[in-house]
């Protein structure tokens, strides 16, 4: 387990590709106060190496957190991600904000960033990513989210899905348009075929911005990818998230269980998970708000 001890502002905080957990336990001290535990989780599965990437950054009133999926093989797919990654996080922690105009915009320098890069030739020409981006105002305790692809943002609340993503997919828009259910999509033989990922030079990318809403204590945020919603569906992302008291539990039981569900093989599979913990549960990890960890000479 790594525990963040000292945290900057406008300070990107990028995880390495592969690493199975990652704990990062950071408290803000508001008025009310949320405090806020952030854990992560990414595997390549059966593939020989990892394309996706997860990073979050915050100051004293955001938090941000995204996840992204490439595709192009390696030395594409990864490079994709990651200069969405630090495209967007980057643009996030110079001008802060939830409103639609801000999100939408970083997703369309991402998606410009990514394609500077395919001009370099070689892997790079080819490649894509995925995207799921989502920003709290700690302040005024909201939530917003943007994406494109079909990495997946998802809200639990009571232990239910009140709110999720909706894929850029051939078959999420056969769900749509009534010929599949939900469950049958997630089996579908074209099931990974996309209408929309970043790297799109002739034809702008879908860019989905969701409203503004409310975040409370014991909401649980899930930001994914594809390798994770598709082998496990929302059924076991409920089931596994009631039987898990803490953010560690559950990403190792969504691990265990992909490993026990997931076809010879399966993709690369990343989860961000980030839990508002509850005022009353004084057993939770926490560290000192960010303004009382910035001591001169600390490490």
């Amino acid at each position: 387990m790594t525990t963040q001890k000292k945290n900057k502002s406008k300070k990107q905080q990028n995880d390495d590709l592969g690493r199975s957990h990652h704990h990062n336990n950071t408290s803000h001290r508001e008025a009310p106060r949320l405090e806020i535990e952030i854990v992560t989780l990414s595997r390549q599965g059966g593939r020989t190496y990892n394309e996706d990437v997860h990073g979050h950054w915050h100051d004293e009133r955001y938090v941000a957190c995204l996840v992204a999926d490439g595709a192009g093989g390696h030395g594409g797919g990864d490079v994709a991600a990651a200069t969405a990654r630090s495209s967007v996080l980057g643009g996030f922690s110079a001008a802060p904000g939830l409103d639609e105009i801000t999100l939408r915009t970083l997703v369309e320098q991402a998606n410009r960033d990514v394609v500077a890069r395919q001009a370099e030739g070689g892997k790079l020409a080819g490649m894509r990513s995925t995207v799921v981006f989502a920003a709290i105002d700690l302040e005024n305790q909201a939530l917003a989210w943007v994406h494109s692809g079909d990495s997946r943002a998802y809200l639990f609340r009571g232990g239910a899905i009140v709110a999720r993503t909706t894929d850029h997919s051939l078959v999420q828009q056969m769900v749509a348009g009534g010929m599949l259910d939900e469950e049958g999509a997630r089996l579908h033989p074209q099931r990974n075929m996309l209408l929309s990922a970043l790297g799109s030079i002739e034809e702008a990318p879908d860019i989905a911005v969701s409203d503004r809403m409310r975040l409370m204590p014991g909401d649980v945020l899930l930001l994914c990818s594809d390798g994770v919603w598709e082998p496990l569906g929302d059924e076991c992302l409920v089931d596994t998230l009631h039987a898990s008291r803490t953010p560690s539990q559950w990403t190792e039981q969504l691990d265990t269980q992909i490993k026990a569900r997931a076809k010879p093989g399966h993709d690369n599979y990343t989860a961000l998970t980030l839990w508002v913990i509850p005022e009353e549960e004084d057993d939770a990890t926490r560290l000192l708000p960010v303004e009382e960890l910035a001591q001169p000479g600390s490490a």
